[in-house]
């Protein structure tokens, strides 16, 4: 998925990471417990309610800090999402205590199944973003800019593309666009995030297609949903109900 090379959950009561690198950003949360670790020859910690952002290809290793254990969510970034200028300032400051973040990490691990490519590429984008005002220090961020023709042209591209869909890096491309900036000028103009403007209009295709009598199956492959439990889960969160139930 654009943006993520790989995603790592676990829980560990006894292992010790030896010294290693990665080639991607390391960005980890953790959910139960304390994590030690030492990078570049000094010693960190890694705590439940903060975010740690670990650089490419600097050493590091891992342990718990308590007899317990700890359990960790982590994302390899790649390398097209953050500079790596910013790797030096991440070394002097892995630990970033920033709650809104947190939570939007959070979010992002609830949506990297299949089907919800859309709203976890957006996420990522927009946690990258805040990402970068750390690692630059930039405290406080400026007013979103509007940019109504940009958004319009993007509710366009979802509309030919409600059943195939379409990345957001593929939009940002053909839109001539920053992938961050895409997804906020379209929040701002219409109120409603791309990947949630995307699915509202499958479940309404898929609401007419149920009233015609299709099987919900064939109505998750003709809207463009990953399969009929991705449908259900979608369609019961906006129409309150299930196919089925809506359907008879």
């Amino acid at each position: 998925m654009g943006g993520i090379a790989e995603a790592f959950h676990a829980h560990f009561t006894d292992h010790a990471y030896p010294m290693h690198v990665h080639d991607t950003w390391t960005l980890l949360i953790i959910d139960e417990g304390a994590v030690r670790y030492d990078l570049d020859r000094h010693e960190h910690g890694a705590l439940d309610g903060m975010v740690t952002l670990l650089p490419p290809l600097v050493a590091h290793d891992g342990r718990s800090a308590t007899p317990h254990g700890f359990r960790k969510r982590v994302l390899y970034l790649d390398a097209t999402l953050l500079d790596g200028a910013l790797a030096g300032r991440a070394v002097d400051s892995p630990e970033i205590a920033d709650p809104l973040l947190r939570q939007q990490i959070h979010r992002l691990h609830g949506v990297l199944g299949p089907g919800d490519e859309l709203e976890a590429e957006s996420r990522v984008e927009l946690i990258a973003e805040r990402l970068r005002g750390h690692l630059r220090r930039e405290h406080g961020t400026a007013a979103p800019e509007r940019d109504r023709r940009l958004a319009h042209r993007m509710r366009d591209l979802l509309d030919e593309r409600i059943t195939a869909g379409v990345s957001l890096r593929e939009a940002a491309a053909l839109l001539y666009a920053h992938p961050a900036h895409l997804v906020r000028a379209f929040g701002i103009e219409f109120g409603i995030a791309p990947h949630q403007y995307l699915l509202s209009r499958r479940v309404d295709r898929a609401r007419r297609m149920l009233l015609a009598g299709r099987p919900a199956h064939a109505v998750a492959a003709g809207t463009g949903f990953h399969d009929q439990s991705h449908l259900t889960r979608h369609f019961k969160r906006i129409v309150g109900t299930t196919p089925a139930r809506y359907a008879a």
